[in-house]
């Protein structure tokens, strides 16, 4: 009876950790609306993710990539993170324009989607603005951790500002391979 009951606080205690370190290192999206607005108050890079809801790339980059506990930990702490429907159809105001999607076609695309991606289409696709909200860069398709931390680290550290991106990556220290070891 001793043993059971250890064995189930053992349990116990090893699901609540587990339910900690992900509470801890979930996301919380914003829309892009919101984050410009919040950019004032509280200056930080936007994070956009942008995808559509038949894109399953997009689908898999949220579940292997943007669950992974690093790369949620730099979403959330050091990014105003943005989820953007490319076909969505609210009004987006950035920059003193007033953003649409036109609904023309079977999968009418956003303007600000175009705008922000420079008119090449493809889903996933990862923005980065300044605490300004100025376009930084964007990169297109679907992104492991591994891919993604070091590009995260670049543009959060303005390193991309004095540095090439080779030198960075050359001496870039991953935290990916200290997560769940001591």
């Amino acid at each position: 009876m001793k043993i059971w009951k250890t064995f189930l606080n053992i349990v116990f205690f090893i699901a609540v950790i587990n339910g900690y370190s992900q509470q801890a290192t979930s996301v919380k999206w914003s829309d892009v609306q919101a984050a410009l607005e919040l950019n004032q108050k509280i200056p930080r890079k936007i994070f956009i993710d942008v995808y559509t809801h038949w894109c399953g790339w997009c689908k898999k980059m949220d579940e292997n990539t943007f669950s992974n506990p690093v790369i949620a930990d730099y979403l959330a702490n050091k990014f105003h993170a943005v989820k953007f429907n490319a076909e969505g159809t609210d009004d987006i105001i950035y920059k003193g324009y007033i953003y649409k999607n036109k609904g023309q076609g079977q999968r009418s695309p956003h303007e600000f989607a175009i705008a922000i991606l420079q008119g090449r289409l493809s889903y996933p696709s990862i923005v980065f603005m300044d605490e300004k909200n100025n376009l930084i860069t964007y990169i297109a398709g679907y992104l492991t951790p591994e891919q993604l931390e070091p590009i995260l680290a670049y543009i959060e550290s303005d390193a991309y500002r004095t540095m090439k991106w080779d030198d960075f990556r050359m001496h870039f220290v991953s935290k990916l391979s200290k997560v769940g070891k001591p």
